[in-house]
Formats: structure tokens, sequence, C-alpha cells
């Protein structure tokens, strides 16, 4: 887990909030009330002003919409709707050459986004269990298809999703929320463990290790945002 910040608080308070947006006060009161100093505070939503992470309207900090876009992705990431699984798995191969590195990185950001891996270079994949949404540019540089594995799909995934390796790091987030004294360490697990979440691979459910922790920690999580909201309008200051 990382040490809460003045940033990474900011970021975590507005991220979960909907709209995500908080007047000033707000804000300092929340982040004082987590050990956190009001002259750091400060600081942070300037720069991240400066840094467009944050716009400001009045004494109203808001996200940014490259942020909107990031919450939409966790607040999908917490509620996955994954389809019926076949035993098929979507690939796609890439076709197209000469781009610059900026678009090459581009692409490879849009894949992971969308839960696939990459099986060798240019050849990318993923079980057939959930909606894949790639965009005009992706889509221009790939074969699509669907395929099954001849043998052994679960050592496949593990082999690309490291599935064993999500969930022990799930259980050592589970047992911090447990062991949590104050809220300021519950957010800092909490913020910890929505990153985790994003990182879950959705793999359909014959493809899992045995008492897979996903539900678990969502749970976990969704019970801390509850338990945070109404802490947060407590100490709002108007």
């Amino acid at each position: 887990m990382r040490k809460l910040t003045a940033r990474s608080a900011i970021l975590s308070a507005l991220l979960g909030a909907h709209p995500a947006e908080a007047p000033v006060s707000w804000i300092v009161t929340v982040a004082e009330e987590l050990g956190l100093q009001q002259s750091a505070v400060r600081v942070a939503l300037t720069r991240m002003v400066a840094a467009g992470d944050l716009e400001r309207s009045n004494s109203v900090y808001r996200l940014s919409q490259r942020l909107i876009e990031r919450q939409r992705r966790q607040d999908a990431a917490l509620r996955p709707v994954r389809k019926d699984w076949n035993g098929q798995w979507y690939m796609a191969v890439v076709t197209a050459v000469g781009d610059e590195a900026s678009a090459r990185i581009a692409f490879r950001d849009t894949m992971r986004a969308n839960k696939l891996a990459e099986l060798r270079e240019g050849v990318w994949t993923r079980p057939d269990n959930i909606a894949i949404t790639l965009g005009r540019d992706a889509t221009r540089r790939i074969a699509q298809f669907r395929a099954e594995p001849q043998s052994a799909p679960m050592k496949l995934a593990e082999s690309l999703f490291r599935p064993k390796n999500w969930a022990r790091d799930a259980e050592r987030l589970l047992r911090a929320f447990e062991s949590g004294k104050t809220m300021a360490d519950r957010f800092e697990v909490a913020a910890a463990a929505v990153r985790h979440i994003l990182d879950d691979p959705l793999l359909p459910e014959p493809l899992l290790p045995a008492n897979w922790p996903g539900p678990r920690l969502r749970a976990e999580y969704e019970g801390f945002r509850t338990e945070f909201i109404a802490f947060a309008e407590q100490n709002f200051v108007p």
C-alpha cells in the first residue's frame, strides 16, 4: 500500500464521489480528519489543477475529464458484467505496421484496459466472457478471432493473468481492512483495494483458483465507501 498523501486522499475521495466534485472546505476538513495538514492539502489542490487532474470553479474542485474516465473504469470494475462462457477465447492478431511509438503505446493501453493479455508479440487474447470495446483506432490494427485452446486452458489463464498472485494480494488487503483501527488506516487500504480491483482479470469461474476473493474484496470496499460517505457528510463544512 502507498503512503497516504494529500494528493492520494483528494483523488480517492473524489473518485468515490458522485458527482466527482466538492467544495474546498469539505476537502480540507475531511483531509484533516484523515491526519493530513491543511497546508499540504491546499498545496496539493493547486498542483493538481496545474497538472490537469482537477478543475476549479469558484471554491469547488472537480475531477478533470481524464479522471472522470478513470472513475467510469473504477465503477465498472466494482460491478463487472460477465457473459456466459462456452470455453472460447477472444483473440486479436496485430496486422498493421509502421505506426509511431505513441500510437503503439496507446494501442497496448487499450488492449490491457480490455483485460487482454499478450500471448506472444502482436497476439492478444483472453476468455470470451466479457464485452470487449476496442474503438476504431485499435480495431484497424488487428484481425479478430474466436478460438479454443486444445488443452489446459486453466494453465494458460494462469500463465497469462496470474490469478493466484491476484488472489494472494486480495487476501492481504482483506486482512488489512479487518485490522485497520482508524478511518485513516482503512482509507489507505481502500485506496489500495480499488487499484487492485481494477487489475482483476475477470476470468470465468472455471479458470479461477478455489475460494476466489474478488467478490469479497469488492463487498469490503463497497462497505467502506458507505462508511466513508457517512464520515464525510458528518464532517461537511458549508
